[in-house]
């Protein structure tokens, strides 16, 4: 469990450092940030799975779609699903919507944990049932002050949860199952930043954005690599709770930006807060007695 804690921890660094980093990219707008993102994360993802000896993921899942049909339909939405999310999430900080964003990223671990325990049987231990107290009275406070959710939220809240359950449903979710996802989305990208859009000549205008671009790949790389990986080593529950690590750094990032928090809307961030510090407390307990058990175990033997 600890790899799979660190990992998640990880990525959920990694993705705040990029919701910043999209801001240094301008005068590239959401869409051409989305798209360079996209472009340049294949190919160091390609790299880390040679490198890693990890490429027969990818072999696997082609010799699974030769044998059902199925995958035919199921890879292509799962891809769908994943590209609205890469778009959403550069599209925001650059276009004044960070904070809409980041309460979905709150909202997504309840789902998740709510799915996990009607889906998959997951069971919660009392810090992290504490924990989604705390944060059902932080999401349940941003209702009552807003009368509903913006879009932006509904889209990140229910749409990663769908994608991680599709992707289980199909056996795809490793590191190979995201290497066809990202590839299917290839083709529109490359034809949309190269025929439609006049990004080419934005970063011939700008030459410090050519070194900023492939920071960008490097970047999202190792984000959704370490995201993917954690979330085949924990259970859907804690993988949804250990989720509350990001949106209080997007929220950070999104201060830092300029956005502002409403008076009352304090109440919702700080019962979130209140959750992932419980989290903590959690996961640090849990690796306590994993390692007690060992050392057990060890004198034992």
């Amino acid at each position: 469990m600890g790899k799979g804690v660190f990992l998640s921890v990880l990525s959920s660094c990694l993705f705040g450092g990029m919701y910043f980093y999209a801001t240094l990219l301008h005068p590239l707008d959401g869409e051409a940030i989305f798209s360079w993102r996209l472009l340049l994360t294949l190919p160091f993802l390609t790299l880390f799975l040679l490198s890693s000896h990890a490429w027969g993921q990818v072999t696997d899942i082609a010799g699974q779609i030769r044998k059902r049909p199925l995958l035919w339909l199921g890879i292509p939405l799962s891809a769908g699903l994943l590209g609205l999310q890469f778009w959403l999430f550069l599209w925001a900080p650059v276009n004044g919507r960070a904070l809409p964003v980041s309460l979905g990223y709150f909202m997504m671990p309840l789902v998740m944990v709510v799915l996990g325990r009607l889906v998959y049987q997951d069971r919660l231990s009392r810090l992290q049932q504490v924990a989604v107290l705390l944060a059902g009275v932080g999401v349940a406070n941003k209702l009552w002050l807003s009368g509903g959710l913006y879009w932006e939220t509904w889209v990140v809240a229910i749409g990663y949860p769908a994608y991680f359950m599709l992707r289980r449903k199909m056996g795809t979710d490793s590191l190979g199952g995201l290497w066809f996802d990202m590839a299917l989305m290839l083709p529109p990208v490359i034809w949309w930043l190269f025929i439609q859009h006049d990004s080419l000549n934005v970063l011939m205008q700008h030459s410090q954005l050519i070194v900023l671009v492939i920071g960008l790949g490097v970047l999202s790389a190792l984000a959704v690599g370490s995201y993917i990986v954690a979330s085949r080593l924990l259970s859907f529950s804690l993988f949804g709770l250990l989720s509350y690590v990001e949106p209080v750094l997007l929220v950070i990032v999104s201060l830092l930006l300029g956005e502002r928090i409403q008076g009352g809307e304090w109440i919702t961030y700080l019962a979130i807060w209140c959750a992932v510090a419980c989290l903590i407390l959690d996961c640090v307990r849990q690796l306590l007695t994993q390692r007690q058990v060992r050392l057990a175990d060890g004198m034992r033997d």
